[in-house]
């Protein structure tokens, strides 16, 4: 077994969850070593077929470092074809944490340059999950970003940010500060910025803010009524 794939079975045992086809399941994933192979096949003549490298159909974890990993299934699709499919998993099952801080009625956000898009981004601080414990995680990232302790932290729920690709969640968090210190320039943020509620209703509204974390937290948080609307 080459190691990919078998990277791809350690990850079965350890987390089944991500593996399993409830009831309902459109996409089937494929686990008898026949049909995993004959998944492969179909998936590599059409990758031929469109000149594209049959590589492309090798099942597996096809990438991984310390931030998540990137597997191919093997899958049965809705019309019964067989070919793979790519999915992101994180490192956990909640990747992430992103918060919505308030001080003295306003939300704090940071003005972030991040490397993905190569321009700037207003939004609330957030980062990967580092503990089991999603509190402790945005205790740490509110610490760490803005230089605040949580006098008081409300868990907003889950987000699953990107449901073609990943299969991931981030925990979203509404918090009370008492105080906002120095912005991390370690982490490419340049400034923290107090914004009221109705000014981020408005640049929300005319595309100024474009975060999809951001955006999702803060509509939970008007929803469940800890922000104005």
């Amino acid at each position: 077994m080459n190691p990919d794939k078998r990277r791809y079975e350690q990850l079965r045992e350890t987390r089944p969850e991500l593996f399993a086809n409830p009831a309902g399941t459109i996409f089937s994933i494929l686990h008898e070593p026949e049909a995993v192979a004959e998944a492969e096949r179909e998936a590599a003549d059409r990758l031929r077929s469109a000149g594209l490298p049959e590589a492309w159909a090798r099942t597996g974890v096809v990438y991984e470092d310390a931030y998540g990993l990137r597997v191919r299934d093997a899958v049965r699709f809705p019309d019964g074809a067989l070919g793979t499919y790519i999915r992101d998993v994180g490192p956990r099952a909640v990747a992430g944490v992103v918060v919505l801080p308030v001080l003295d009625g306003s939300v704090v956000l940071v003005d972030h340059f991040r490397h993905a898009t190569r321009s700037r981004h207003l939004e609330l601080p957030r980062g990967a999950g580092e503990s089991d414990s999603p509190e402790d995680d945005a205790r740490r990232e509110l610490a760490e970003e803005v230089g605040a302790d949580a006098t008081t932290l409300v868990p907003l729920g889950e987000l699953h940010p990107d449901t073609g690709i990943s299969a991931s969640s981030v925990a979203m968090f509404y918090a009370e500060i008492d105080r906002i210190g120095r912005p991390d320039t370690g982490e490419a943020i340049d400034s923290i910025r107090l914004v009221p509620p109705d000014e981020l209703r408005d640049m929300i509204r005319a595309g100024a803010i474009t975060d999809g974390f951001t955006l999702a937290a803060y509509l939970r948080a008007v929803l469940l009524g800890l922000l104005p609307g």
